[in-house]
């Protein structure tokens, strides 16, 4: 007879889930508010260079969630699973809602995006002992046949928390209006994380330890040398490289490509308004969310393998094309414009700069680079063509031909005045032509827009719903916290935490909005090879081993 869910297990799974909502929410406020996190700290750079240090920024959590991990797992291993994650939960609510209270670039210089990032990689280190000690938590507790649909609701809890995080700066953005949010109300949402940290540590304080632990206690088998333990041997590192690289990177890609990424391409790059940007998120993600359960639950009837790897193949097959119909449905002007008369820079190469100017000191002032940074800050697609060594660089809109100028020999005011007149003519061709500034909200479609990011999001709930359980099954219960998390942080915090700011700067430097795409869609790919040949199936194994 299968087990049923009884109130236990309910409260189970509802302690750990309702924490790692928590955490969720607070790691993400950053990503959900990248846009006045680069007014308020990086603005003593150029607005490309700033985003791409915010994102970075943001990145930094995820870069350090391997060492948090390294950190929580002998404290996992050692004082047990619930415990390790009570400590996880506080670090990471205080130091979010610590950022709600730091001063600005401009009030304080450097030290503002110092205190940022610092508070960034505590968050990243807290995260990296949350996820391995909730899904083991969890996955501990689920009866045979049944670990699958239990730890896809601790796979929700990322998923819920980003659209939490949306809906608390939709309400607070609406409730105060876009001026007075932009100034100082985004703060508030960060703020609010003290009210919750209070909840979930209440929560889980009422919560047990895991049985699996309490057997290794009992019987004298906890490992003593988690580290030695899981990484000497050749074996389980081997299987830990696997799981790498043919389960947690394309898992991951595919993660952070259809949520930050899809909200970070709408706003950023089609210039959609950011209240509706989060309103049709926050849409996607409610439709997609239910998903997750619904292959965790599938998984334990087909399998894992064939689930997560099924994500990783269409979204390698298919992003191109739905990031072009986010396009025509979020910008259509833009997609028309872009299609009717492209824009071609015709430059020599030699006289083209990647524009990422750390500390803000680089002047790109070459005929390339005046031509390119006009339409690199506007999100607008161009099209690279060489000339010969020496030519000025010139801009074809349609039929429209402008010549740039080269403003190394030129003085500050003469260099703003012809960069001005410059940018003038260009807008004026820009607007001839058809294209936006904006994405006009009234000509957004919206249910086209939902659409497409609730599939992006059902990508997402492929690979996502059934990797807790297959992460648990594949090592020894002795060095499971040690051994699972590895991979997972690896793949979610180098991977995947990176992916935004890579995409970005490759459309940066490239001028194609769309080139950032290939960077999820060959480790999505290559981890369906390596997964195909070199993963085995687990849904079947004894965990208590």
């Amino acid at each position: 007879m299968g087990h049923r869910v009884d109130r236990n297990d309910a409260r189970v799974i509802g302690g750990a889930s309702v924490g790692t909502v928590f955490e969720w929410y607070d790691f993400y406020l950053y990503g959900s508010l990248a846009t006045y996190i680069t007014r308020h700290f990086f603005s003593g750079v150029n607005e490309t260079t700033g985003y791409i240090f915010a994102l970075l920024a943001f990145a930094a959590g995820f870069a350090v969630r391997p060492f948090g991990a390294l950190v929580f797992w002998r404290l996992g291993g050692l004082w047990g699973r619930k415990n390790t994650f009570l400590v996880t939960m506080l670090l990471m609510g205080l130091s979010t809602f610590a950022v709600g209270l730091l001063p600005s670039y401009a009030s304080v210089g450097v030290a503002a995006p110092i205190a940022l990032v610092s508070l960034r990689l505590i968050q990243g280190l807290a995260l990296g002992g949350e996820y391995g000690g909730a899904a083991t938590y969890v996955a501990e507790h689920a009866p045979p046949g049944r670990r699958g649909f239990y730890t896809s609701w601790i796979q929700t809890t990322a998923t819920v928390g980003l659209f939490l995080s949306l809906v608390v700066i939709l309400f607070t953005r609406t409730r105060m209006g876009a001026d007075a949010f932009a100034d100082w109300g985004w703060r508030l949402p960060f703020l609010l994380s003290g009210v919750l940290l209070g909840v979930s540590l209440w929560i889980r304080l009422k919560l047990n330890e895991s049985p699996v632990f309490q057997k290794l206690v009992k019987e004298g088998k906890t490992s003593k040398r988690p580290l030695t333990d899981a990484f000497a041997d050749r074996r389980n590192l081997k299987l830990v490289i696997l799981a790498l690289l043919g389960l947690t990177a394309g898992q991951a890609v595919v993660w952070y490509t259809g949520q930050f990424y899809a909200l970070f391409f709408l706003e950023k790059i089609l210039k959609v308004d950011g209240a509706l940007t989060n309103q049709l998120v926050a849409l996607g993600l409610a439709i997609g969310t239910p998903f997750i359960v619904l292959f965790g639950w599938l998984s334990d009837k087909i399998g894992r393998k064939p689930i997560i790897l099924g994500g990783c193949l269409l979204a390698a097959l298919t992003y191109f094309p739905l990031f072009q119909a986010l396009t025509a449905a979020a910008n259509p002007a833009l997609a028309a414009a872009a299609d009717r008369a492209p824009i071609i820079v015709t430059a020599a190469p030699g006289d083209c700069s990647f524009q990422f100017d750390p500390v803000g000191k680089a002047a790109f002032n070459s005929s390339c680079d005046i031509a390119k940074s006009t339409f690199a800050r506007a999100g607008l697609p161009y099209r690279n063509e060489a000339a010969a060594p020496g030519t000025l660089a010139s801009v074809r809109i349609g039929d429209t031909v402008l010549a740039s100028f080269d403003g190394h020999a030129l003085s500050k005011t003469d260099l703003a005045a012809s960069r001005a007149q410059w940018e003038a003519e260009a807008a004026a061709a820009l607007a001839a032509a058809g294209y936006p500034q904006a994405s006009d909200s009234a000509t957004v479609n919206r249910p086209a827009v939902v659409a497409i990011l609730a599939l992006l999001m059902i990508y997402v709930a492929m690979v996502y719903g059934p990797i807790a359980a297959m992460l648990v099954e594949m090592f020894p219960a002795a060095i499971r916290y040690t051994s699972m998390s590895l991979p997972y942080h690896l793949g979610n915090g180098w991977f995947g935490g990176f992916l935004p700011t890579t995409a970005f700067a490759m459309v940066a430097a490239s001028g194609d909005i769309y080139y950032g795409l290939w960077y999820p869609v060959a480790v999505a790919g290559a981890t369906f090879v390596i997964g195909l040949f070199f993963i085995r199936e687990t849904r079947n194994a004894d965990i208590h081993a």
